[in-house]
């Protein structure tokens, strides 16, 4: 049964919400209050369609009660009371699902980091084809892409990559991502045709604001140098790259990017940030599941979750088992939500029922 005094707050609630709106509050009042009302539209709706259901099917039961029923309306009225209940269960799994505690940082943006694995240039050259999938997929989602640093791969690729994306929900979308994803494929370079397999690490962490982690100065040892690699004349004029060592946790960020030392600091204290804030996540994670094993977002990102089998055009997901036949179109992003949408259901359902089981 669904908690129907807890239904009958949400409802309270959000007609409180509506009704505040219409007095018409300030303008930051009015931008939360907004924010909150369209965040429960939605099972606001499944709870008064569940209330409506309800009260078909006791409607329909008061008729069948009636002995002098017409049987070809009895007939009718059973076949109805059993397309009632169906609809009945859906709407009561909706709503358990939305009332699930939800995440803090799902609505966040997210910082991206690619590392490229065992497999040397492949290896790079595969990581290069991730972050193209994931700048594809921000593409179709109407997300910015933002590249904080790079390190190329010395036949193209990346050796690592870390890019900001920025757009409302971007978390929730992309933070089954971590991991260890791994390739096969044959490369260009081999001419017997051979499988190779290699690997790239990606983590996905919740964009972090100011307010949500505190960085002491003093807890931070700065150090600049001058840019190596690409920047022509300018890398031996001026020490614009900067190196954050976060001494409490040992976190060590680096950043050359920009010819600006200020926003290239800038840059480096935003994945200082996120980096910090993603390790207290994990830690309070790891305390709330240590009596259980969660299937999908465990957190360890030394784990294999992903091989992506281009000669066969195979993509197998192995915390949850899910096979598609569909490579070219996930590697483009075109279809990467069919494989976030199996990880999110699957997540939801375990989350659904560890809290049933802890009734």
């Amino acid at each position: 049964m669904l908690p129907i005094a807890k239904l009958d707050l949400v409802l309270r609630r959000y007609e409180e919400v509506s009704a505040r709106l219409v007095e018409g509050p300030d303008s930051a009042t009015f931008v939360a209050l907004s924010r909150e009302l369209a965040e429960n539209e939605t099972i606001v709706t499944a709870i008064r369609a569940y209330h409506a259901q309800n009260a078909e099917i006791d409607g329909l039961a008061a008729m069948l009660a009636d002995p002098a029923l017409d049987p070809e309306m009895r007939t009718m009225a059973e076949g109805e009371v059993d397309e009632a209940k169906e609809r009945l269960a859906a709407l009561e799994l909706s709503i358990r699902m939305a009332l699930l505690p939800k995440d803090a940082a799902d609505e966040k943006s997210a910082i991206l980091e690619i590392r490229a694995g065992t497999g040397g240039d492949e290896a790079a050259l595969f990581a290069g084809d991730l972050f193209r999938m994931y700048s594809r997929y921000a593409e179709l989602k109407r997300w910015k892409v933002d590249v904080l640093s790079m390190s190329e791969g010395t036949a193209g690729g990346y050796k690592e990559i870390v890019a900001e994306v920025v757009g409302r929900g971007v978390f929730a979308r992309l933070k089954f991502e971590s991991g260890v994803h791994r390739v096969q494929r044959v490369p260009d370079t081999e001419t017997q045709g051979r499988i190779h397999t290699s690997a790239a690490t990606v983590a996905v962490l919740p964009e972090a604001e100011e307010v949500d982690v505190d960085i002491n100065e003093g807890d931070l040892k700065i150090d600049t140098m001058r840019s190596q690699g690409a920047g022509g004349q300018h890398v031996n004029k001026t020490e614009s790259a900067i190196r954050l060592t976060h001494l409490p946790t040992g976190i060590v960020v680096f950043m050359q990017e920009e010819r600006s030392q200020h926003r290239n600091r800038t840059k480096a204290m935003a994945v200082l940030r996120s980096r910090i804030f993603d390790a207290e996540r994990q830690k309070l994670d790891n305390e709330r599941a240590a009596d259980r094993k969660a299937q999908v977002g465990s957190g360890d990102r030394s784990e294999r979750i992903r091989t992506y089998n281009f000669p066969q055009g195979r993509l197998t997901d192995h915390r949850i088992n899910l096979t598609l036949y569909k490579l070219d179109k996930i590697i483009t992003g075109e279809a990467l939500d069919d494989v976030v949408d199996a990880l999110t259901t699957e997540h939801q359902a375990a989350a659904l029922a560890a809290v049933e089981g802890d009734v």
